[in-house]
């Protein structure tokens, strides 16, 4: 018998048309983001490398619009557009990337670690797998607290080998705790098919069922599949129904960073996937069901305003003082954060 439950492109499809345009403006928002991003690290303007979510959008959209403005959101080095659409503001996302004193981390972080605390993003990790169990005890302690959060925990196909993955899956399901994990399949651990060094078909689903749990596997490049999948799982973990583990199955545009031109995937497999990118998709989607060409032209109009302003926001920040620098990175070992 399969452990993996597919869940159909028409199961629980998004109906509010305001809802599904939400959707869509995120989607375009963090495609165009990352768009700027890779100019302006071609300017070497961006400091240290970037791992960028080209082809990845729907993931990011489905699960933000699902969540609630307290949950909280946990994610990998290619994490920009899921710590820009809870909320974080573009312009200080996009000076982090800079190593700008307007950044959301003073310039500190760059783009494998940002962090925005009043939308819930609560961190992009750079080591793999190890904000499962950061995500896990988030989820604990708002069980304890009684506030009704939940934690979205994304991570990779490579992340599914790792000892991490595995104690977060069994304590939050022993534990019954309100977290949703999330695997963004995209078929690649860095450089090497995730298929060629793991025993099962799909390294998240088919794993579900060690810890009890459902495996779900869903196309990850169809927004409104992944809305209603989110919402399921989220709406289960509030209710005190215990964690979900889902896999999603994408494709990343462009190599592993930008140090990657991916030449090591096969043309055909890329051509592939590029044609079934979620942003086109959904856009004519929309429009078959009715939705007005200039209702999409204006939602389009809007994004690429909004983000040549954060654009030119960033490229005008300041750069940090060298005092900055011992600043805000050392604890006391005192207990009186926990109050």
């Amino acid at each position: 018998m399969s452990t993996e439950t597919e869940a159909g492109a028409g199961a629980g499809t998004v109906q509010d048309v305001e809802s599904r345009l939400g959707i869509y403006r995120m989607m375009l928002e963090a495609r165009r983001f990352e768009d700027y991003a890779y100019q302006m690290f071609l300017e070497g303007l961006v400091k240290g490398t970037s791992h960028l979510a080209n082809g990845q959008e729907a993931i990011a959209a489905g699960f933000a619009a699902a969540m609630n403005t307290s949950d909280l959101t946990f994610c990998t080095y290619r994490g920009h557009i899921h710590t820009l659409l809870r909320g974080t503001p573009p312009g200080p996302l996009m000076a982090e990337l800079l190593g700008r004193a307007t950044g959301v981390c003073g310039g500190k972080g760059g783009s494998m670690h940002l962090t925005w605390a009043p939308a819930g993003a609560m961190g992009s990790y750079a080591i793999v797998g190890a904000h499962l169990p950061i995500a896990a005890g988030a989820a604990w302690a708002a069980a304890e607290r009684g506030t009704g959060q939940v934690a979205v925990c994304f991570f990779g196909d490579g992340a599914t080998n790792i000892g991490a993955f595995h104690e977060a899956l069994n304590l939050a399901a022993v534990w019954r705790l309100p977290v949703v994990f999330v695997c963004e399949n995209n078929l690649y651990m860095e450089y090497t098919p995730i298929g060629s060094v793991t025993a099962v078909d799909h390294p998240a689903a088919g794993r579900a069922a060690a810890y009890g749990l459902e495996g779900i596997l869903l196309d990850g490049n169809d927004p409104d599949e992944t809305f209603a999948v989110a919402t399921a799982a989220i709406g289960k973990a509030r209710s005190g129904g215990g964690p979900s583990l889902i896999e999603a199955v994408t494709y990343r545009h462009g190599g592993h960073s930008r140090a990657d031109p991916g030449t090591y995937r096969p043309d055909e497999e890329v051509e592939m996937w590029k044609a079934r990118d979620p942003i086109p998709m959904y856009r004519e989607r929309l429009a078959s069901d009715g939705v007005p060409g200039r209702r999409l032209a204006a939602i389009e109009e809007s994004v690429e305003t909004a983000m040549r302003a954060a654009v030119d926001e960033a490229r005008s920040a300041p750069i940090p003082p060298a005092s900055s620098i011992s600043t805000q990175v050392w604890a006391d070992g005192g207990s009186r954060w926990r109050n």
